[in-house]
């Protein structure tokens, strides 16, 4: 096994849209702020605000099972190759129901006890979000997350709703974006493959060695 056994158009893929993914969901997100802004523009902000306080449920709603749809997939994908290599699955295209529960599961048992922190980067530290906005951005994400988990690309939820959060910050104006803790994001995005690829190639030549 070598660096011809990559599937290196997959690799492209994954890279391409690990890229494009926040890019967009910055576009989306201004374009639906945008919108937004200009339907309630003869409403006031306090009013405005408390009917999309109530909008949020339906638009985290539909974040969350974008979530599962994009994210429980990797894991769902891995655990079933790992069960086919081992000769405990068929080659299948579905994952078993117990894998899938599983993921999901752990996806938000995940979210709910160790996300609180991302959830306060993401909410206060880039921007300053307010309902209209939160609706905004987490419907601009999701609708990004459904179209990539249709055409079966993966994608980092993570990259996609802060760079939405983005776009929605800067529809207000740049100075309200916090652009110095995005480029720590980015940096943390450019070196997350390339660190976890060392790392995973690095045990798997262990494992080969111990054999």
């Amino acid at each position: 096994m070598g660096l011809d056994a990559v599937n290196w158009g997959g690799v492209e893929k994954v890279v391409t849209f690990i890229i494009a993914s926040p890019v967009l969901g910055m576009i989306i997100g201004f374009l639906i702020v945008a919108l937004v802004i200009k339907f309630m523009r003869k409403t006031s902000r306090t009013n405005a605000n408390r009917w999309f306080r109530h909008l949020q449920i339906v638009s985290s709603f539909f974040y969350s099972i974008t979530h599962g749809a994009n994210d429980a997939q990797k894991g769902m994908g891995i655990i079933m190759l790992i069960l086919a290599a081992s000769g405990a699955a068929l080659a299948t295209d579905q994952a078993f129901l117990w894998v899938a529960i599983s993921c999901y599961a752990a996806l938000a048992l995940g979210t709910f006890f160790g996300g609180w922190r991302i959830v306060k980067t993401m909410a206060s530290r880039i921007t300053k979000l307010e309902p209209y906005q939160g609706f905004s951005a987490e419907t601009g994400a999701a609708a990004l997350l459904a179209a990539t988990a249709h055409f079966g690309i993966p994608v980092s939820t993570t990259h996609t709703i802060a760079g939405s959060i983005m776009g929605v910050g800067a529809a207000k104006g740049l100075s309200a974006v916090r652009w110095g803790i995005g480029r720590r994001i980015v940096v943390a995005w450019i070196l997350t493959i390339p660190a976890a690829a060392t790392i995973s190639g690095a045990i798997f030549c262990s494992y080969l060695n111990l054999l």
